[in-house]
């Protein structure tokens, strides 16, 4: 026998199953159909649960977004290339889906180089310890020599190498981000911190060309974001500097005398980082607007995404066709 008192549960107060709130209901739960292989039978028949709910909503309220011809805005970090999810943006710009696509540096170059030559994403510990990473010729020659021509030119980053690209000798055009805007005449913005790419570290390199250019893409980026409205902005693997490029914009429009109040913020990324849920989904939206996250790899959810969203829109009757 021990010699500390238990407490005593016979006077505890109990209540029936049928009076008690619960969070999960056997409605919620996963239709599923093995012998139907249609895609949309399968999303549809998700569980209406966390993060399947929430997709299921997003798609929803995508769908209507491009319905109602509001402005989809694309924000994406290098992943999204490098894991190969390029052809789906592409196509959605060739419908007209797409008003502005935002990318880092990083983006940029990886689009460039698997237009160019079918190939990206340097092994960059094999190359580090010889102090060859990021040395490739044409690269960081054509480049910066793009980025100092749009100086020149009075265009931003992302034009003046779109621009750069479209003169080239292009193997692979077709899955090009840079070069399906450019035809498409969509807005793309790239958005640069010295020092953190490697075209920085050839001799080409032009501080003031970099960030005049960077900074006009800033502008045309505020310029875009007065449409937002209405709208809906997708975060795609960028984790720093495309959410505070985004904050500093939207805070730019508002403070022009702009509602950009009513919208939706979702980020799309394998982990939980601070600066999207605090910069894009959650204070951006506080004063009207609805803010997601969603977490998966990109090379199996932002296909499956599309591929959701234009299920909808067909059962809509509103698919855009591809120009």
């Amino acid at each position: 026998m021990s010699k500390y008192r238990e407490i005593d549960l016979t006077g505890v107060e109990r209540i029936s199953f049928a009076e008690r709130q619960t969070k999960v209901d056997v409605d919620m739960f996963a239709r599923t159909d093995l012998e139907d292989d249609s895609f949309d039978r399968f999303f549809q028949g998700l569980p209406d649960i966390l993060a399947a709910k929430d997709l299921k909503h997003i798609a929803r309220e995508t769908a209507q977004v491009i319905a109602g011809g509001k402005k989809i805005v694309i924000m994406m970090g290098a992943h999204l290339i490098k894991t190969g999810v390029s052809p789906v943006l592409t196509d959605l710009m060739r419908r007209g889906v797409i008003g502005c696509l935002v990318m880092n540096g990083a983006g940029a170059i990886h689009d460039f180089e698997a237009s160019l030559f079918g190939r990206t994403s340097e092994d960059v510990a094999a190359t580090l310890p010889s102090g060859r990473f990021g040395y490739v010729t044409e690269t960081g020659v054509w480049i910066n020599e793009a980025v100092s021509e749009g100086y020149r030119q009075g265009w931003g980053y992302g034009e003046a190498v779109a621009r750069k690209l479209a003169t080239l000798d292009v193997k692979h055009p077709a899955p090009s981000l840079l070069l399906t805007a450019l035809d498409c005449d969509v807005p793309v913005t790239v958005h640069v911190a010295l020092g953190t790419e490697t075209i920085h570290q050839h001799p080409e390199a032009d501080g003031a060309a970099i960030g005049e250019t960077s900074l006009r893409d800033f502008r045309i980026l505020c310029d875009q974001l007065i449409g937002l409205e209405g709208g809906a902005v997708f975060l795609y693997g960028s984790a720093v500097i495309l959410p505070e490029v985004f904050l500093k914009a939207l805070t730019v429009v508002r403070n022009l005398g702009h509602v950009v109040d009513h919208f939706m913020a979702v980020n799309f990324d394998m982990i939980r980082h601070y600066r999207p849920q605090e910069n894009v989904v959650g204070r951006p939206t506080s004063s009207g607007g609805q803010g997601f996250t969603v977490i998966g790899h990109h090379e199996l959810l932002i296909p499956l995404f599309w591929q959701a969203v234009f299920a909808e829109l067909r059962r809509m009757g509103q698919v855009p066709e591809r120009r």
